[in-house]
């Protein structure tokens, strides 16, 4: 069913913070206020940092099932896949698309929630290595997801022994979702994603307003941060409300259901309300779930919001999956 009910003005009230969410908020802007900015000291620096656990969020932890392929991608380059099987035979793929601001981040460094993912749904997790800005700004990123999916279509019987998809990710991973899914629709002719599971993503990369009005406060992303993801991804193009650039602006007619998941707390508020609702008004089935106080990136830390998200993460995964 697609989610018409009207917003509830109650949710983006501060009284709505649960105290845990409030102090973990508080904990985010603390440890963030002492980290220096990637933009300074670099991207791989910034990279090989969080890969050693420095700064707010842990060490990867590696899953013991996980294995990796690589395939060709469009420009020659080869495209490594993370690939976390379930447990029982695969009744889908989910190909996840990771955030990071386009720069940072990896395929495998969130195997336990993609093991999770694994699990509940009994889907194979497909993780997409896309290239990096600044060293390879748009379109590569873009281009490796796409060559992903067109190969999970023509490949995922073989290779995984279903070929039902579904598709979802995190941040840029949330923008790369909804590239992803419109460039397989105009340019191979596909539409049979049978769900988005799409997580407090950037849509608009010209700026909304609440991207513009966040301001300093250390709470993951600020305005600056933005600013700087994307002049890392867009260093050349001055029109970013081109569709694949700002999926936001692009005709979203014959798109798969989808879920679009955000705190209150976050830059990115304005880019989910906006996209759910364009997202319903061209004709397609959307569920839109609002957290208060959740920041960017709360998914990723243990808290009760974040596992209400993962049982409604799962639960619409498992009901588009049929």
């Amino acid at each position: 069913m697609t989610d018409t009910r009207p917003f509830d003005s109650a949710l983006f009230d501060d009284a709505a913070i649960d105290p845990e969410i409030a102090s973990l908020n508080a904990q985010i802007i603390e440890v963030f206020s002492g980290q220096p900015e990637w933009w300074i000291v670099g991207a791989q620096a910034s990279r090989e940092a969080r890969r050693r656990g420095e700064g707010l969020f842990p060490a990867p932890v590696f899953s013991d099932r996980a294995r990796t392929i690589t395939i060709t991608g469009k420009d020659g380059n080869e495209i490594a896949l993370r690939v976390n099987p379930p447990l029982q035979p695969p009744r889908g793929i989910y190909l996840h698309l990771h955030g990071g601001g386009w720069v940072l981040g990896g395929a495998d460094m969130q195997d336990p929630m993609l093991e999770r993912i694994a699990d509940n749904t009994g889907q194979t997790v497909v993780a997409v290595e896309y290239r990096l800005a600044p060293e390879h700004p748009y379109p590569a990123g873009p281009d490796d997801c796409e060559a992903v999916a067109a190969w999970l279509v023509q490949n995922g019987k073989k290779e995984f022994g279903t070929d039902v998809l579904t598709i979802g990710g995190e941040s840029a991973g949330g923008h790369l979702t909804a590239v992803t899914i419109l460039r397989m629709r105009d340019r191979h002719g596909y539409t049979g994603f049978r769900g988005a599971n799409i997580v407090y993503g950037a849509f608009d990369l010209s700026m909304t307003p609440s991207q513009r009005l966040f301001g300093d406060t250390r709470l993951v992303l600020r305005t600056i941060d933005i600013q700087q993801f994307y002049n890392a991804f867009l260093p050349t193009i001055t029109d970013r409300r081109v569709p694949d650039i700002s999926p936001l602006y692009a005709d979203l007619r014959n798109m798969c259901p989808a879920l679009f998941t955000v705190g209150t707390k976050d830059a990115l508020l304005d880019d989910t309300l906006f996209m759910h609702a364009r997202w319903v008004a061209a004709g397609n089935e959307a569920e839109l779930a609002i957290y208060p106080g959740g920041a960017h990136g709360f998914t990723l830390f243990p808290n009760d919001l974040s596992k209400s998200v993962t049982a409604k993460t799962d639960a619409f995964l498992n009901r588009v999956l049929g």
